[in-house]
């Protein structure tokens, strides 16, 4: 998934999700937190991969893995192209009106815009783009 894309949640907690996004996340899909302050989306099909390897650790490992699942929310998107994202997940990311959503390889990340724009101030410098391709050997 790719894209850069500038949105707001209203009072109710929904969220438009861009055309080109829900095209690769489908009408259905799943919404749980991140390794940082933003909230991750997967498609159903990534969400089953996922759920497939978890069910292939041993129970020790799978319990770290409660969190994702406990806070995961299945979303469907609606006839306006939005979905509902819940309060706590809202509350995790920080998310209150001004979002970012990006496309992120074989997901989607939600941002506060705020703190997305300080992320993406920081990583997009010409330093950090030659060394992620430099990891890539590209």
């Amino acid at each position: 998934m790719t894209g850069e894309y500038e949105h707001s949640i209203d009072a109710k907690g929904r969220l438009f999700i861009p055309v080109r996004l829900r095209s690769e996340l489908g009408e259905v899909f799943y919404v749980t937190v991140s390794m940082e302050k933003c909230l991750s989306a997967y498609s159903q099909e990534s969400w089953d991969a996922f759920t497939r390897k978890c069910d292939a650790m041993p129970y020790v490992k799978q319990r770290k893995m409660r969190p994702l699942f406990a806070l995961a929310a299945r979303c469907e998107v609606d006839g306006q192209g939005r979905i509902l994202l819940p309060q706590n997940l809202r509350s995790f990311a920080g998310l209150e009106k001004d979002v970012a959503v990006i496309g992120c390889n074989n997901h989607a990340e939600i941002w506060d815009l705020r703190r997305w724009q300080e992320i993406n101030t920081e990583e997009l410098t010409p330093e950090n783009i030659a060394a992620v391709m430099e990891e890539l050997d590209f």
